[in-house]
């Protein structure tokens, strides 16, 4: 006998821009407003967590937008930028010049130039200070907005998978002729 086709469960997901914005915006929030509470979670807690800790262990100098002059041009940042609300404050100072982001050091773009005939740099001397932490530091932040790319587009399209139970596997492996031949009663 076979079972009556079970409905599939169908994924409200509401505004799917709406919720693609949210998730640049924060990750996972996009998940939350369509009601996966679960994803939204996970991905708030991975994605926020590697980004925060890629700043930490760059002394939070490793988000900055530079695009002047060319030669030091900030190309990390258009990953950093995947996530969203986390980077935007790179974009508000650079985009005022500012010195300070809330009279910290945070996001604000090191001075490049030479002071003087032997001085260093306040980006050599962020190098010299940091040594790997300030690349592993960046490159902990760019791998987030990368994931985050992955959150925003599983906002937007929804689950890879459908929410369609699978058949047990005894069901899978009788065919319509096996089962048909079984049906029929045996005459002796």
């Amino acid at each position: 006998m076979t079972r009556p086709t079970e409905p599939q469960e169908t994924l409200d997901l509401k505004d799917r821009i709406f919720a693609g914005m949210l998730a640049w915006l924060i990750p996972g929030a996009g998940h939350f407003y369509q009601g996966r509470h679960a994803k939204a979670t996970i991905f708030c807690v991975c994605i926020l967590g590697l980004f925060v800790f890629g700043m930490v262990i760059g002394d939070g100098r490793v988000v900055y937008a530079q695009w002047q002059p060319a030669k030091y041009r900030r190309w990390p940042f258009l990953c950093q930028v995947g996530c969203g609300g986390p980077s935007l404050p790179a974009l508000v100072t650079s985009y005022r010049n500012a010195d300070s982001f809330f009279n910290s050091e945070m996001y604000v773009v090191p001075d490049w130039r030479n002071p003087g005939q032997d001085l260093p740099s306040d980006l050599d001397k962020l190098h010299n200070s940091l040594n790997r932490r300030f690349e592993m530091g960046t490159v902990y932040t760019m791998i987030a907005g990368l994931l985050n790319i992955l959150v925003i587009y599983d906002a937007v399209a929804g689950p890879a998978y459908g929410l369609q139970r699978r058949k047990p596997r005894d069901e899978e492996d009788k065919s319509p002729k096996k089962q048909d031949a079984e049906d029929k009663p045996k005459d002796e």
